[in-house]
């Protein structure tokens, strides 16, 4: 199995604090770096990549240590992930005393704190060429299997790497985890996505699905479905064995289109949701977990405009008070600036979501913010945004709203009589308006029902219009 270690330290991991790092393995091993020089990898003397050590990234948004690693770190602190492969026994160690001296010098710590050694790993001479990818525990021509155990599988730095290097392959990533690890909101988003799996391993039933719960089996160098004698798939007991949760979670998705025009703020729309619903500004943003910048819509501008024409994925997060994640996917059309926002806002028992101030977000974003479209749901899930591998109830509709371009292109009068008992609540100017069409408290699984049917009526109004993605 892959491990993870983590050095969690006030200063900075200058030169030479990495140098004494990197010589865990003593003379013999050997230091390669990636492309962009983002990665350091130590080496057997023969080429094989036994750690790697991703750059250090200085974390000043409060909380994400606890969030991700159930540790309280006063910010600022620096985050060193040193990854070991499990091909070579020794690779562990030589992760552990890697992290154990970067903690020594700098004063800090390291996750688990049990891996905090120093001393020299002795590593054999292997005969395994390196092969050009992230470390992976177990490589096929159809898939990269990677084996983790830490408390919230997050989307790291390392697992967009990894996620990148894949796909350039053609390869599936299945990230294989005991039943006790749970997703972050941003991981859980990208798992979903086909042929990516997170794979649970089970001591009953051997390896399921941990998002659709579908037993699992080894089959021609990827783990696939056991499928029966009438070649349906089989649900996992261990899926199942769930109960009820009084937590919840509010989940917001929008998106918007501005001119590209180069005073163009972006972030702006993200704010505006996350003040209307939480009371506050966003806390940080960042391209990967643990998010780690200071929120800045003119950071993250800067940052979305040096990238295009190709796209930028972006995360953002709240307080610690109040569990938020969400991300923004920005994208250069024909249209101008497209921003697709997903936000995840926890609830515990005794907390209500703010389901009144919906409208008049929707009106906001219509009226200041290019809205396209918004659907806000309501979920019964963790408060803390995790996913443990288990059935969970589908979110249930709360309201959508389409923007003023795409009620003009169905037609007014068509958008405004869907064949359901839902009146629609004109928003912005008269001459143009968006529709606001309210579905429910979040309670009433009969809204999906309802959505479809209103999904339905407004595509029937213009073919190929953006109700179609």
């Amino acid at each position: 199995m892959t491990k993870d270690v983590i050095a969690l330290t006030p200063k900075m991991p200058n030169a030479w604090s990495l140098l004494a790092g990197l010589y865990a393995g003593g003379p013999q091993t050997t230091v390669t770096a990636d492309a962009e020089g983002g990665v350091l990898r130590l080496c057997s003397p023969d080429g094989r990549p036994l750690v790697s050590v991703e750059a250090p990234l200085l974390v000043q948004v409060a909380g994400e240590a606890e969030r991700l690693l159930g540790r309280d770190v006063p910010v600022p602190f620096w985050w060193t992930e040193v990854r070991a492969s499990g091909a070579v026994p020794q690779a562990g160690p030589l992760a552990e005393s890697v992290c154990g001296r970067l903690a020594l010098l700098l004063g800090g710590s390291t996750w688990p704190e049990q891996a905090a050694r120093t001393e020299v790993v002795e590593v054999p001479a292997t005969a395994a060429p390196d092969d050009g990818q992230p470390v992976v525990d177990v490589l096929t021509g159809s898939t990269s299997v990677v084996l983790a155990d830490r408390p919230v599988l997050a989307l790291s730095t390392w697992l967009s790497d990894v996620l990148r290097g894949t796909a350039r392959s053609d390869r599936a990533l299945q990230i294989v985890t005991p039943p006790h690890v749970r997703v972050s909101a941003a991981a859980r988003a990208t798992l979903l996505h086909v042929p990516n799996r997170w794979v649970v391993q089970d001591a009953d039933q051997g390896y399921y699905d941990g998002l659709s719960g579908a037993v699992l089996r080894w089959q021609n160098g990827t783990f696939a479905p056991a499928l029966s004698a009438d070649g349906t798939s089989t649900v996992a007991d261990a899926f199942t064995r769930t109960s009820p949760t009084e937590e919840r979670q509010l989940v917001v998705a929008f998106r918007t289109a501005v001119p590209a025009n180069e005073d163009v703020v972006l972030g702006e729309g993200v704010e505006a949701a996350w003040r209307t619903l939480t009371g506050s500004p966003p806390a940080g943003w960042g391209t990967a977990e643990p998010v780690n910048l200071p929120w800045s819509p003119g950071r993250l501008t800067d940052l979305a405009r040096g990238r295009a024409p190709e796209p930028t994925h972006l995360l953002v997060t709240g307080r610690p008070d109040r569990p938020a994640l969400g991300w923004i996917r920005v994208t250069r059309t024909t249209a101008g600036v497209e921003q697709d926002v997903t936000l995840h806002i926890g609830y515990g028992k005794d907390e209500e979501p703010p389901l009144d101030a919906i409208a008049p977000l929707a009106e906001a974003l219509v009226t200041r913010h290019g809205l396209t479209t918004l659907l806000v749901s309501v979920r019964r899930a963790s408060r803390d945004l995790t996913t443990p591998p288990v059935l969970q109830a589908p979110p249930v509709p709360v309201a959508f709203t389409l923007g003023a371009r795409d009620v003009r292109d169905i037609g007014l009068t068509h958008a405004r009589r869907p064949p359901v008992g839902i009146r629609p609540v004109p928003l912005g100017p008269a001459s143009a308006p968006a529709l606001h069409y309210p579905l429910g408290d979040g309670s009433d699984p009969g809204a999906l029902v309802t959505l479809r049917h209103l999904s339905a009526h407004l595509r029937a109004g213009v073919p190929g219009s953006a109700m179609d993605g």
